[in-house]
């Protein structure tokens, strides 16, 4: 078996986390065209949701809920910049840094190159999430400005249709800034996963393959999937003993 510290190895653990970071987010957008998930059964709500917007006088409630949207996006991406700050102050140190993980139980040794660049990849991760985030909240910037700019009831010089245009481009925004979000949030997920790879490389896969399994059921089929999908509510349950 090859040591933690073969170089073909580590490439090895690097290729299988892009092919399974890439290759389940490749997936994940394919099958939620065909298929109920979190972000196909979220974009129906976001289009109820600016539906019944447009119905209301007074949408101080939607920006705020849009701005509090924005607010947890940017939480992350100013979390992002610290740990970037951290990562970088730990590469200025790598010698220090090995030392300390050499200390700890199952940590194999390697050479400071081999480390070096697992840092590096953590860094690669964290700057994507970081512009990921960002872009997220812009997007919400521009959904702030479709709730503003959202016609009133009532307006004589707006059809149906061109509400109904409008609802559709609100929900598509708000959809593609929580995309970005989501996207954000699975680059999170990967790093944590990188960070057994200081560990061992096999520990890495491992728990690298254990993301993957954790992202599906979370978007497919977790409980809170099941409770937007179908709400049971009594009348619905009395249709249904008098069938």
């Amino acid at each position: 078996m090859p040591s933690a510290d073969d170089i073909w190895l580590n490439l090895f653990a690097f290729l299988w986390l892009m092919l399974c970071w890439v290759g389940y987010t490749r997936y994940a957008d394919y099958k939620a065209k065909n298929t109920a998930c979190l972000a196909s059964i979220l974009h129906l709500y976001r289009l109820d949701w600016m539906n019944r917007l447009l119905l209301r006088d007074q949408r101080i409630a939607d920006a705020s809920v849009v701005g509090n949207l924005e607010r947890n996006t940017a939480f992350f991406a100013s979390s992002t910049l610290l740990i970037l700050a951290g990562l970088l102050a730990v590469l200025g140190a790598t010698d220090r840094a090995q030392s300390l993980l050499q200390d700890l139980p199952f940590v194999t040794t390697v050479s400071r190159e081999v480390s070096e660049l697992k840092l590096l990849v953590l860094l690669a991760i964290f700057v994507y999430a970081f512009f990921t985030f960002s872009w997220g909240m812009r997007q919400y910037n521009f959904a702030s400005v479709l709730v503003g700019s959202a016609p009133i009831v009532g307006e004589k010089n707006v059809t149906e249709a061109e509400r109904k245009a409008y609802a559709e481009r609100g929900a598509r925004v708000l959809s593609m800034a929580a995309h970005e979000f989501n996207l954000g949030l699975r680059a999170f997920y990967f790093a944590l996963a990188t960070l057994s790879w200081f560990i061992n490389p096999w520990i890495f896969i491992l728990v690298t393959t254990g993301v993957v399994g954790v992202l599906y059921r979370r978007e497919f089929h977790s409980d809170v999937l099941r409770a937007m999908l179908y709400t049971p509510t009594p009348q619905t349950d009395n249709n249904k003993e008098s069938v």
